[in-house]
């Protein structure tokens, strides 16, 4: 042959093998860096499906323990934890009742898995509210910002003080974050993380969430969440959140905004999450129910490109499921 025909230079060399392909693999997915939501539904005495995302549900207080024990023994990094109360009202009292579902489930979380898993809470009102936004109205029916930050402080204390290590702030209010931390800080809770759900855009990949968490909202999110086309918008308002005390940031959906993610990630100095919401769920397990693709491939694959694109960590529906197949590789 010539030479022409025989290159020196041979990527494939280094895709030869199994052993050689993890060798030099760039990307790598350890449990740790895996987060698992979790619905508690208040008043049920058994797992509740959710239909839009087969093997999903809504747990009781008692599967919700035994979930803890799984995710727990499968060495995954947290819980994200979000309540579906029996009643809702226009400022979402729930949320700041002690004994509301999701400050229940979250002494529950602590008190089972507290020393092995980080316990997270959704800090947001559209759980809890009649109208189903993340903040309170105003006469015109337009959520007042400022009025939601009032909210927003009583269900950080709530959260903190039902044990919470990271409140999740996902409203998208602005100074959401300046004024959780400052509560937080005043009343000596100064070891409560915030993880700010900065780059969260209004995304229709969240309907079937809307089913797991039985929301009652009726319009859309687009005066407070972000235009599915603005790039520069989400990196801003992680760089003030960031200013404004966060600890970690977060970019929301995963797989259709991998560019925002991968920006943030490249000037962000504090760690920076993604979410593989609901919908990017669902569409890989209705595909892989009707033969289309190879599910734990698709899954895994789906997880691996957010961890490529710079998310330290990932909330994941997968996340127990996913940490056990790595368990397996791990021991084969």
């Amino acid at each position: 042959m010539t030479d022409q025909l025989s290159p020196r230079i041979r990527p494939r060399r280094l895709r030869a093998t199994p052993t050689m392909r993890r060798l030099v693999s760039e990307t790598r997915l350890h449990p740790a860096e895996l987060v698992l939501p979790m619905f508690v539904r208040e008043g049920a005495h058994a797992p509740v499906p959710i239909t839009s995302m087969p093997g999903v549900v809504q747990h009781s207080l008692d599967s919700f323990r035994r979930a803890l024990a799984d995710a727990a023994e499968a060495g995954i990094g947290g819980v994200m934890l979000f309540g579906v109360p029996e009643h809702k009202d226009a400022i979402g009292s729930g949320a700041t009742d002690p004994d509301g579902i999701l400050n229940v489930a979250t002494r529950a979380a602590v008190q089972e898995v507290g020393d092995a898993l980080v316990v997270q809470t959704d800090l947001c009102l559209d759980e809890f509210t009649d109208h189903g936004h993340c903040g309170v109205l105003d006469s015109g029916g337009t959520v007042d910002n400022d009025a939601t930050l009032l909210r927003y402080r009583d269900m950080a204390l709530a959260q903190a003080e039902s044990g919470s290590q990271l409140l999740g702030l996902s409203g998208m209010m602005d100074g959401q974050v300046a004024a959780v931390r400052e509560i937080l800080d005043a009343e000596h809770f100064t070891d409560t993380a915030i993880l700010a759900y900065s780059a969260k855009f209004a995304s229709a990949f969240y309907g079937p969430f809307r089913e797991a968490v039985q929301s009652s909202l009726a319009g859309d999110r687009l005066s407070y969440q972000i235009d599915p086309g603005n790039r520069r918008e989400g990196l801003r308002e992680s760089v003030l959140d960031t200013i404004e005390g966060a600890d970690i940031v977060m970019v929301k959906p995963a797989m259709s905004y991998l560019d925002v993610l991968a920006r943030t990630a490249a000037e962000s100095y504090i760690p920076v999450w993604a979410y593989q919401v609901s919908g990017e769920y669902s569409m890989i397990e209705a595909a892989a129910a009707n033969g289309w693709i190879d599910r734990r491939r698709a899954i895994s694959e789906s997880v691996v490109s957010i961890r490529r694109a710079g998310a330290d960590a990932v909330l994941t529906y997968w996340a127990v499921e996913l940490a056990s197949w790595l368990r397996e590789e791990r021991n084969a």
